[in-house]
């Protein structure tokens, strides 16, 4: 028969004590995962030392030497053998674990990386002279002099020789150095006071990987500078800066226009106190923030940064210090989706630029052809179009919004009236191409509208400000369902019964353990209750509040707009034109349409001159 416990012999104790090279090599699987691990840990090191510039260099993705050398304040001769032994730290005394004001505190990367890896330490603290020190495998070796001017220089080569088997885990080089390099971006943008470069000498030549100067602190705009030389430009251009404060927790940051969303959350960067993070709670939030913007499948780009008390914030919750826990978590996300959801409103009817950028590079001249086609024989939309007597909306007072927009000739030349174009960014409306695109002329270029898109998301925002003022109506069941809940469900659900009942579900005890629903919301039509209400108790568990009901409210007035909206095929009137732009120029987030996609293109007078060789 075999043994319940082949592992463990008959003949051994069954309790033992483990070397200390076999608890490292323990540790470094929790600290060390990965190359990108390792610099983790020395580069937050050089960080808590005070260092203003960090140099990384790398070969074969990290997996054969990992150097980083930084100006910090340095380890006198003392500190340096004590820095390899386990839970050994300058950071904290051990008084107190929810006072965190460092990146490590732990004391486990250093004796961690020497029991996987050849890891080798050359420090200079001011006043003392440099010295050396070793480890490999976990044998330390004596102190010895060397020769630095200052800070230190650490080398970690070989990594995970000790322990072969984890190199069968790991990627390709280009893949590690890749992540290493997001490693390095995000302790730049949290630490924009540091300068830092990561170098590639795989080839025996320097290749620079990644590189940014140090900011002065005294300068303003000095997160804004390094965001944008760290995600480009581009979402730069097409993000709104956050700024606000919810009781003991401040945010700021930035976060991207809804047409400026990716395909992956590869772009969202979330630090505490200072900290990069990645925490469930605050994914959902930023996601949450978005819900009204972009489909399935989208994903928001930002950078928040969550400053709070450290007694507020656990980061003492897994080795690699990557995850946190809050103390009141509920307050958080409201203010992050709050947050956000207003400076995107603010935002009025801005789109992403780089929607104009795609089109410009879709529109690059091209050698004339040999053949020229000057009429182009194609049964489309014109064909299918409806005449704009049976088929044109009827815009909410249309008199009221039309503004004709004042020209003056000059010089041969169609001026726009600047105090007008001021007040009507989104220009006069020129005419209608395709029965479904308008074109406008603005002060310094001009502006292509996807009217069905527009109006749609006109409807959606007036439907959702109906329901605010007047509230979800609620539509009372024949027969109530009666459901069967788990006690912990039960109070959950009981607890957010009022809430729960301004969204239009009425929920009621019902003997102990049971509910029973007496409404839903009338929007939802016949929906299936009990799957309704499980959806809620879902997210109640995981977020300790409900977006559930909400978000299946608006997917519907979602719906009816679009079937509401103008459809592409009609043909406008010029002041039905006109008034669409200006509605558009006062509804919130009308610069993307309810699934995300942008409602509008605008281009420069100076773009579309250089297309034509004028510039």
């Amino acid at each position: 028969m075999l043994s319940a416990m082949p592992q463990i012999s008959e003949n051994l104790p069954r309790i033992r004590q483990l070397d200390e090279a076999a608890v490292n090599r323990i540790a470094a699987g929790e600290v060390v995962e990965r190359p990108s691990s390792a610099v983790k840990e020395l580069v937050e090191n050089a960080l808590d030392a005070g260092a203003t510039k960090v140099r990384i260099d790398i070969t074969d993705g990290g997996k054969t030497l990992i150097r980083v050398i930084d100006d910090g304040r340095g380890m006198d001769p003392d500190d340096l053998p004590m820095a390899l032994c386990r839970h050994a730290t300058s950071k904290i005394d051990g008084s107190d674990l929810l006072n965190i004001q460092s990146f490590g505190f732990r004391g486990e990367a250093l004796p961690s990386l020497g029991a996987v890896g050849r890891l080798s330490i050359t420090s200079r603290a001011n006043g003392f002279d440099a010295y050396e020190i070793t480890v490999s495998g976990g044998n330390i070796s004596i102190l010895k002099p060397a020769v630095l001017i200052s800070g230190t220089q650490v080398e970690l080569r070989d990594l995970f020789y000790a322990i072969p088997a984890r190199l069968k885990f790991m990627r390709t080089d280009r893949a590690e150095t890749q992540s290493i390099s997001e490693v390095i971006k995000r302790l730049a943008m949290a630490c924009p006071t540091v300068g830092f470069e990561l170098n590639d000498i795989s080839t025996g030549k320097v290749r620079c990987v990644f590189k940014v100067l140090a900011e002065k602190d005294d300068v303003s705009g000095v997160m804004h500078r390094r965001i944008s030389q760290i995600l480009g430009r581009e979402f730069s251009e097409n993000a709104v800066s956050i700024t606000t404060e919810r009781e003991e927790f401040f945010l700021s940051g930035f976060a991207a226009l809804p047409t400026f969303s990716r395909g992956a959350a590869v772009m969202q960067y979330l630090f505490v106190n200072g900290r990069p993070v990645r925490d469930k709670m605050l994914n959902s939030a930023l996601r949450a923030a978005y819900s009204d913007f972009l489909i399935k499948g989208r994903h928001p780009a930002a950078a928040l940064f969550i400053t709070c008390d450290p007694s507020l914030v656990d980061v003492n919750v897994h080795p690699a210090k990557s995850e946190v826990r809050f103390r009141q978590p509920g307050i958080l996300r409201g203010l992050i989706i709050s947050a956000l959801r207003h400076r995107l409103a603010e935002a009025g009817h801005k789109a992403s630029s780089t929607v104009s950028d795609s089109l410009l590079g879709a529109a690059t001249p091209r050698e004339p052809s040999a053949t020229h086609t000057y009429q182009i024989n194609k049964e489309g939309n014109v064909k299918g179009a409806v005449p704009y007597q049976t088929g044109t909306p009827r815009f909410a007072e249309t008199q009221a919004l039309f503004a004709r927009i004042d020209y003056a000739q000059e010089d041969d030349t169609v001026a726009f009236n600047e105090n007008r174009a001021e007040q009507f960014p989104l220009g006069a409306p020129r005419g209608q191409v395709h029965e479904n695109y308008i074109i406008s002329q603005t002060l310094d270029g001009l502006v292509i509208v996807d009217q069905h898109a527009a109006h749609e998301r006109i409807l959606y925002e007036n439907l959702k400000s109906q329901i605010q003022r007047n509230g979800v109506t609620s539509q009372a069941l024949l027969i109530p369902e009666i459901l069967d809940l788990s006690p912990d469900d039960f109070n959950r659900i009981m607890s957010a019964r009022d809430t729960l009942e301004n969204l239009g579900l009425t929920i009621e005890s019902f003997g102990i353990g049971s509910v029973a629903v007496r409404s839903v919301p009338a929007i939802l039509g016949e929906p299936d209750v009990k799957a309704l209400v499980i959806d809620v108790l879902d997210e109640l568990n995981d977020q300790d509040e409900t977006q559930a009901l909400q978000d299946k409210i608006e997917s519907v007035l979602s719906r009816i707009s679009c079937h509401g909206s103008v459809r592409s095929g009609r043909r406008l009137k010029n002041e039905e034109m006109n008034a669409l732009l200006r509605e558009m120029e006062t509804t919130p987030h009308s610069g993307q349409c309810n699934h995300g996609r942008p409602t509008y293109v605008e281009l420069k007078l100076a773009d579309i001159e250089r297309l034509f060789g004028r510039r």
